[in-house]
Formats: structure tokens, C-alpha cells, sequence
């Protein structure tokens, strides 16, 4: 098979965790290799993610790597099974990788978190506050790039809607509450929409109050995907060049903590929307 130029980060964790297993079971290259009746050269290429490895000989070098955990190696396994071409392709080579990215991370997570400390979360957003959002931006976009963005983004919402009900906590901080992205009429109609949103069964919207005061990680947005397994954990961060992603076990520990700090800290949702629905008023 051909090597890819620009691997997914789906197709990067994959090789990541190989690559993981592998050097646990202080196993070579040139053994690894050995058992598929491949160059070394694929092996790395495997692992950095610029060759796809399907799903039997994922469980080839699972199995010779000593890996005795059943569901990790499933996850692993399915993530090398990628015969579904997922909705977000259609916007390849129109939008950026990263944008693609965090699609398909939503798409395959268990469970998503969120912190967001200026924007209203995104798999929340009505299509004018989206639109005001991406026009705010710098360099200005043409409004084809907008226009792209904005539907790529509504589509990225499937994952929160009744149909797939992917379990949502989105903590949301009272200073983005009150941007009003839009003028007052788009913001007053994004805020109706979550609090209408934040009624359903699997979707939990938190505010963080002004009187709160500190928290950790402020001024830093960040999404928390929970994976099949929590090996498979990814932690994704806003940033002006784009998204970061990082999935190593120390991050992921700091942002667990993040998050329950916020759990502890945040307004309980029923007092979440009665707060936004003041903040509506006002407006």
C-alpha cells in the first residue's frame, strides 16, 4: 500500500499506540516486521501513520506485543477497520486537516466534555452565532470559506442529536455567555437554543459564574473525547493556528482534573439554565 502524505489523527493514534505496545514488549522493528513478512521501513511508516495496517494484522502484533487487554485491542482493531468513509471527507481539500480532525474525533468518542471560555460550545451553536464567529476571524475568509465552515459545523452537531445522543457536557463560562457574537438578536436566539438544547436527556450544559473566580485553564477552550477504552482518551485544544491534539497520560490526568474541578465548581444545570435564561432577558 501507498504511504500517506497527511495521515489523519485517527490514523496517527493508531500507529501511536502500536508503536506504544510495541517498545512495552521491548520488541524490534526488524522482529515486528518479521511477523507481518514486511520491510522495517513499513513497520515505522505503520507507527507514524503514514501506512494503513488492517485489522488482522493489527491483531498479529497485539497478540506477539503480549497485550492481554481484550477491549484495547478491539478499539484498536476497529480503528484500523476503515472501510466507512465518514461525512467529514466530503470537505477534504476545501477545509483545513485539523477541522476534519476534530470530526472525526467526535464521531468515534463515547463521551464528550468541553470548557469553553468565550464562545458558546460549538456542537451547540445556531448558524448565525457560528457565522458571526467565523467572520469575526483574522485574516478575513471569503464568505465561501465561511459559508463551508459554518455547514461543516452544523454537520459536526449529528454527533449531539437524538438520533446518535452522544452524552454531552459542555461547562460553559459566563463571559462567553455574554459576548454577544451576532448583535443581541443572534445571541438571544443561540442562548434560547441552549437552554432548549440543555433539556435533553444526554446533553449537560454548566455555567461557570464570574463569581467563581480563578479556575484552572482559563483562557484555554479544550474538548475531552472519551475513547472505546480510556487508553484511548484524547484531550483536543484551540489554538490560533489550529487544533492540538495529545492523548499522553500526564495531559490527560491534568485535564481529568481540570474538569472535575469544574464538575465541583460549575452551576448545577437546572441552575445553569435558569441563569442563561436571565442573561437572555437582558439582552
Amino acid at each position: 500500500m501507498p504511504t500517506r502524505r497527511t495521515p489523519t489523527e485517527r490514523q496517527k493514534r493508531l500507529g501511536a499506540e502500536l508503536r506504544k505496545l510495541r517498545l512495552a514488549a521491548e520488541v524490534s522493528t526488524d522482529y515486528a516486521a518479521g511477523l507481518l513478512g514486511m520491510d522495517r521501513t513499513r513497520i515505522s511508516n505503520m507507527e507514524s501513520g503514514t501506512r494503513s495496517i488492517n485489522p488482522d494484522r493489527v491483531r498479529t502484533l497485539t497478540s506477539n506485543y503480549a497485550c492481554s487487554d481484550a477491549a484495547y485491542i478491539e478499539a484498536l482493531v476497529a480503528m484500523a477497520d476503515g472501510k466507512e468513509r465518514g461525512w467529514w471527507e466530503q470537505y477534504r481539500g476545501t477545509l483545513p486537516q485539523g477541522l476534519l480532525d476534530i470530526a472525526e474525533l467526535e464521531w468515534h468518542a463515547t463521551r464528550l466534555l468541553t470548557i469553553q471560555t468565550v464562545h458558546i460550545p460549538g456542537l451547540l451553536q445556531t448558524e448565525d452565532y457560528a457565522r458571526a464567529v467565523f467572520k469575526a476571524g483574522l485574516p478575513p475568509m471569503s464568505r465561501l470559506e465561511i459559508e463551508l465552515r459554518v455547514n461543516h459545523r452544523m454537520e459536526r452537531q449529528r454527533v449531539v442529536d437524538e438520533e446518535m445522543s452522544r452524552p454531552y457536557v459542555g461547562y460553559v463560562h459566563e463571559a462567553a455567555l455574554r459576548m454577544q457574537f451576532g448583535g443581541h438578536k443572534v445571541m438571544q436566539a443561540q442562548l434560547d437554543q441552549l437552554c432548549t438544547l440543555s433539556e435533553r436527556e444526554h446533553i449537560s450544559v454548566r455555567v461557570i459564574s464570574v463569581d467563581c473566580g480563578a479556575f484552572p485553564g482559563a483562557g484555554h477552550a479544550l474538548v475531552y473525547a472519551e475513547g472505546a477504552v480510556p487508553q484511548l482518551d484524547t484531550v483536543e485544544l484551540d489554538s490560533a493556528h489550529g487544533p492540538e491534539f495529545t492523548h499522553a497520560e500526564a495531559q490527560l490526568a491534568k485535564y481529568r482534573a481540570h474538569l472535575d474541578w469544574m464538575a465541583e465548581n460549575a452551576l448545577t444545570p437546572e441552575q445553569s439554565r435558569d441563569f442563561i435564561h436571565a442573561i437572555a432577558r437582558q439582552l
